[in-house]
């Protein structure tokens, strides 16, 4: 079992708490691969936790492995998910959902999805105010009368312009911050406790990405929501997010207050994605992080790996990094990381989100 990441500071309620969760898939010669690797992580009501790291480290594949909404082969490895006191999953009262799978209500009713590319999300061929009364008789049992009352007051709560409207528009009818806004309606829609947002602010301008975020804090402030706010953009996760995990390659390498993942990171990968973001008025344009993020059927199959994979990208990197097995080194103020060489490499300090 792995060590818990970005445990909780505050005194909350813990609402998910994912322990050792794995995500494989069928590799090139049709032995199991994994693409998610022992991440645990709890929230806490009224928190919300940024998810962030390049595309293809496995930020989706980690949200979609808590609902059992993985594409195609993939399954879910390993790993435990529950959500205390909830009642749902296999766990006799104790909310524990095991690892065949079996959900019983989790999605929708306890964890909301805000996922990636809101036009593809949503039906085009429904108006947002047919999805939206579908979502509240289905999973929240309202009777249609009472759905296209509720389907009006989600719509105002998620600040939709001229809601009324909107409920007899269809998807292609609504700008990009519109359709965003009816999935987090959507997600909203059966009552959960926990939200999975998933790039909720790409290809959104700046303005439209802080009233996104806004949104988003002022929901889990009011509602009591945990939030895992899931994107590539340190920026976003700085100004939104309490805690912060950085993950490469499938596994968390890094987590901590957010404050402290600026200005103290700890892991190289961190330290690199920091370094390569523009900045205004500096004099050079960043140079980005040399290489790539290695392909998960490179590395040994089910539960195997032996080194960092970040190790063939870090200029810190020695002999043992590509060689001797990861822990999870856990320092004060809940800040964890797992690098050999933490304690060697020289502070980076001074950053701000």
């Amino acid at each position: 079992m792995h060590a818990i990441a970005s445990e909780p500071t505050n005194e909350s309620p813990v609402l998910l708490q994912v322990d050792d969760l794995g995500v494989a898939f069928p590799g090139p010669d049709g032995q199991p691969v994994e693409v998610v690797r022992g991440v645990s992580f709890r929230v806490s009501r009224g928190e919300m936790v940024g998810l962030v790291g390049e595309s293809g480290c496995g930020k989706s594949m980690t949200a979609l492995a808590i609902l059992d909404l993985l594409p195609g082969t993939g399954w879910r490895s390993r790993g435990t998910v529950e959500m205390p006191g909830s009642g749902a999953g296999s766990g006799a009262g104790s909310g524990a959902v095991a690892r065949s799978g079996r959900r019983d209500g989790l999605r929708g009713r306890h964890v909301g999805l805000v996922p990636q590319e809101p036009l593809g999300a949503l039906n085009p061929v429904r108006t947002i105010g047919s999805q939206l009364c579908e979502t509240l008789e289905v999973v929240a049992g309202a009777s249609h009368r009472t759905a296209r009352r509720e389907a009006r007051a989600l719509l105002e709560r998620v600040a939709m312009p001229d809601p009324a409207q909107r409920l007899a528009s269809y998807p292609h009818e609504l700008s990009g911050g519109q359709r965003q806004r009816a999935l987090l309606a959507l997600a909203l829609a059966a009552k959960p406790r926990v939200l999975l947002a998933d790039e909720p602010t790409t290809a959104l301008d700046v303005t439209l990405q802080a009233q996104i975020l806004s949104l988003l804090d002022s929901l889990r402030r009011d509602l009591g929501l945990a939030i895992i706010l899931i994107s590539h953009d340190l920026a976003v996760v700085g100004s939104a997010c309490d805690r912060v995990m950085v993950m490469y390659a499938g596994e968390v390498v890094e987590s901590a207050p957010a404050t402290a993942i600026f200005q103290r990171p700890a892991h190289p990968y961190t330290r690199a994605l920091l370094a390569a973001r523009p900045r205004l008025g500096a004099a050079d344009f960043p140079t980005g992080i040399p290489g790539s993020v290695p392909d998960p059927s490179d590395r040994a199959g089910v539960g195997g790996s032996t080194g960092c994979s970040f190790a063939p990208r870090c200029q810190h990197a020695e002999a043992p990094c590509f060689e001797e097995s990861l822990t999870w080194h856990e320092q004060a103020g809940g800040h964890g990381n797992r690098c050999l060489r933490h304690a060697q490499i020289g502070p980076m300090t001074g950053d701000r989100p």
